[in-house]
């Protein structure tokens, strides 16, 4: 071997060697960041039950108090069956008079306060979540509770979203925020921590939209805050399709009521105008119409073809607050035939009717029920809670007589409609009531994992999608799927 080609292969072994050592480095660097977390979760200190506070994120309707207090007490016959003193277990809904302490953050100072020096861990569960507790105990004393943490099963996006205002676009899977079915917790100082915010920040956004991404945002902190510790055992499978043993918790089926409250007692009023007679209207009619027993279209100008009825308020690019009134008002007409539940969409929103009818059997229309999507403006400053229009507000017979008779009026037509209704019903103390199975916004604005658990009631825009397909594959059922969610097992029964 000559002497050029010794150096070269001695030059090749020792840049071989480098590059190994380099890539060994690197590698154990990398592993000694991955395990951290895991040795955090390998710490084994006991957890107690007393240790754990619960938070049913409740609603102040009969149907929905009645079904978490079957949650609360669910809990606490666990804790007896475990010989262990009652956990505590809080109802979202009876910890104050206002209406937004959904939105959680407002209650943060309450919880640091009453339970912030004595508790391990504050854990949300929905009216959906079942816990097992020996489980939770078990998977929580993985985790040092005198650390910072934010636990939950993770959702992410699979597109920038709007609802999400297009956040993190570059790259959406990458920010992670808890499905709240699943139930999620915060260690006691995170939640110090987070109520000190609340009590010295004013809130960065007005509105809320999508609680859970929201929560998780507040808690990130633009980086400077915790991130999501995902928690394989919080499930988020269906409690009957037969989940594992290690999960502690799962997510039970919504419940029906009994019989779908009939057609006949539905009107549906589709707000629409001229430009869209041609494009938006035959959408409605070639997919959901044709389940509705009364149902008019509302317009700003009268077009017999479809028919359209003008009732006297121009056309608004926006807000629409003049036509919401006027169809409210008509409402009580005797142009209309006295129902007991007044729907009111868009034109571009897609809604099955036969789902919702099994929906209302939960509900008394005797009472003022508001139902649909709830979001909220300035909820953390005394503000007020709304239904979005685009996935369909529900009202009772109830309800619209007291809008009226509330002395509630549009400051302008253009007004958003939807927010002037969530004024005049906060001013009139009536409670929205929410339902995870209304949407503002098109399937793919929402994560996959999320939308596979439940059959959705609407869906809102055409914006590219075929709105007839969408309608096809997320809200048309088959009249087994009708039958089976009528006679599912487990079912609530209320007595109207």
């Amino acid at each position: 071997m000559t002497s050029d080609c010794c150096c070269t292969w001695f030059t090749n072994i020792c840049w071989s060697f480098l590059l190994l050592l380099g890539v060994l480095c690197c590698t154990d660097s990398s592993v000694r960041e991955g395990t951290a977390q895991v040795k955090e979760r390998s710490l084994d200190r006991q957890t107690e039950l007393n240790q754990v506070v619960f938070v049913i994120q409740s609603q102040r309707s009969a149907h929905h108090t009645r079904w978490a207090e079957q949650h609360r007490q669910d809990l606490l016959h666990q804790a007896t069956s475990l010989h262990q003193d009652p956990p505590v277990v809080l109802l979202l809904h009876n910890l104050s008079d206002y209406e937004g302490n959904w939105s959680i953050l407002p209650i943060m100072p309450y919880l640091s306060a009453t339970f912030g020096k004595n508790c391990s861990w504050i854990f949300f569960i929905e009216e959906v979540t079942v816990v097992k507790i020996p489980r939770l105990l078990q998977v929580l004393s993985h985790f040092d509770a005198g650390k910072e943490w934010f636990l939950g099963s993770p959702l992410h996006d699979d597109e920038s979203t709007i609802i999400h205002h297009y956040a993190f676009f570059d790259d959406p899977s990458s920010f992670k925020y808890p499905d709240f079915a699943a139930g999620w917790g915060l260690s006691c100082p995170l939640l110090n921590r987070l109520a000190e915010r609340v009590n010295s920040e004013s809130p960065k956004s007005d509105f809320t939209i999508d609680l859970k991404h929201e929560i998780a945002l507040y808690i990130w902190h633009e980086g400077r805050g915790s991130t999501l510790t995902p928690v394989p055992e919080f499930c988020a499978e269906v409690l009957e399709s037969g989940v594992s043993d290690h999960c502690a918790t799962v997510v039970d089926k919504l419940p029906t009521c009994g019989e779908p409250v009939k057609q006949e007692e539905i009107f549906v009023a589709v707000k629409t105008c001229t430009k869209f007679h041609t494009d938006r209207v035959p959408v409605v009619k070639q997919t959901w119409a044709r389940d509705a027993a009364f149902l008019e279209y509302y317009s700003d100008s009268t077009d017999p073809s479809i028919p359209t009825i003008d009732l006297g308020v121009p056309n608004t690019e926006r807000g629409h607050c003049g036509k919401t009134f006027a169809i409210l008002k008509h409402f009580f007409s005797n142009d209309i035939p006295e129902c007991q539940w007044l729907v009111i969409v868009d034109d571009d929103t897609l809604i099955s009717l036969p789902r919702l009818r099994r929906l209302l059997s939960c509900y008394n229309p005797k009472e003022p029920v508001c139902l649909g999507e709830r979001y909220g403006y300035g909820l953390i400053q005394n503000g007020y809670s709304y239904i979005t229009g685009g996935g369909g507000m529900v009202l009772s017979r109830a309800a619209v007589r007291r809008i009226l008779s509330g002395g509630c009026r549009c400051y302008s037509d253009d007004a958003p409609d939807d927010m002037v209704l969530g004024m005049c019903l906060s001013s009139l103390r009536v409670h929205i009531t929410h339902s995870p199975l209304f949407h503002q916004a098109r399937p793919d604005d929402y994560p996959k994992k999320f939308l596979a658990r439940e059959k959705h009631i609407s869906f809102h825009k055409h914006w590219n999608v075929d709105p007839v397909d969408v309608y096809k594959r997320w809200l048309m059922d088959t009249v087994e799927e009708g039958r089976e969610a009528v006679n599912r097992p487990g079912q609530i029964k209320e007595e109207l």
